[in-house]
């Protein structure tokens, strides 16, 4: 998994059939000591994240598994969480 900040929205009235009704959502990742990283990744929303939050992140095959069962969803990236907080010593 993966920490990053929603720095944006896309809207795309044409996309393909796995992708209907997601929201798309512009990740800024963070590297491990807590800054902005430059790249920034497309990933899909189920729970609602907003620009600003800050939230957690799976890649890959098992963001296709977190969705789909049939693993033909067109899906890398994936939010899985809200950060409320972290605690780091």
């Amino acid at each position: 998994m993966r920490i990053g900040t929603v720095v944006g929205n896309i809207w795309a009235t044409r996309k393909e059939e796995g992708l209907q009704g997601l929201k798309l959502l512009i990740i800024q990742q963070k590297k491990l000591d807590g800054q902005l990283s430059d790249e920034q990744i497309v990933a899909a929303d189920r729970i609602g994240a907003g620009v600003g939050d800050d939230v957690i992140l799976t890649m890959g095959s098992a963001a296709v598994r977190s969705f789909s069962t049939t693993n033909i969803c067109p899906i890398d990236a994936i939010v899985v969480g809200i950060i409320d907080g972290t605690d780091e010593s």
